[in-house]
């Protein structure tokens, strides 16, 4: 984690950056949606949308959009595929987050395994900061085990066919409350300090932008300390 950084994308040339990642990711691995014009849609901007860049020695290696779900603020990724699942956890009055737009550089992705675990850390620390219920997770049959395996995720659709991708996918859902302190245990440098969670998700009434770069804290912890992360 020494040379690694996160920087929330909100400028229109970090951007276009991601927005060249994310085609040359997906292309690579044959999942461009459906007659998309664009690898930028609307969700992007969404007031409760915050899309992050992994950089590793300054280079955008990979990035992430992810999505504050709440029961007044439903957009999402998920919430386009899986509507009914994702209202009913809403109708509940569980608040979610709900990743998306998992794009990793092809080129790069077999030399450094570590980029998956560190491009969905922020997934954790977005729970911790705003107190989530659920973690959701929409991905490709064959890549459920992996977060079954790393995220505790339970599946909450097996499978279905989507118009969108033209591919099935699976809706998983990782309960933080009941996992988080072993999550966190296992996999230490998921943990976050309450700074680097506000640095991450805070945003300010004028909108001034955010930091420029984020550096992970989890190195930086008191050894058992699980810091004020999940709602354990």
């Amino acid at each position: 984690m020494d040379h690694v950084e996160y920087r929330r994308v909100e400028s229109g040339e970090d951007m276009e950056e991601v927005e060249r990642l994310r085609y040359k990711a997906y292309k690579a691995r044959e999942v461009l949606p459906v007659a998309a014009k664009s690898m930028i849609d609307e969700a992007d901007f969404d007031s409760q949308a915050y899309v992050f860049g992994l950089y590793y020695y300054e280079q955008l290696v990979s990035t992430i959009r992810i999505h504050h779900v709440t029961p007044d603020h439903r957009v999402s990724q998920s919430g386009g595929i899986f509507p009914a699942e994702m209202d009913a956890f809403l109708d509940a009055g569980l608040s979610l987050i709900d990743p998306a737009r998992f794009a990793a550089d092809p080129e790069l992705s077999t030399e450094m395994p570590w980029i998956p675990y560190l491009t969905l850390r922020p997934n954790i620390v977005a729970a911790a900061h705003f107190r989530a219920d659920r973690v959701m997770q929409h991905v490709r049959p064959a890549h459920a085990a992996f977060y079954k395996r790393v995220f505790y995720a339970d599946t909450v659709v097996a499978s279905r066919m989507t118009e969108t991708y033209g591919f099935d996918l699976t809706l998983m859902a990782t309960n933080v409350i009941e996992v988080g302190r072993k999550l966190l245990t296992r996999y230490p440098f998921f943990i976050s300090s309450a700074s680097e969670q506000r640095m991450m998700f805070s945003r300010t009434p004028n909108h001034t932008l955010p930091p420029l770069t984020i550096i992970p804290t989890a190195r930086f912890m008191a050894e058992g300390d699980l810091g004020t992360d999940l709602p354990l």
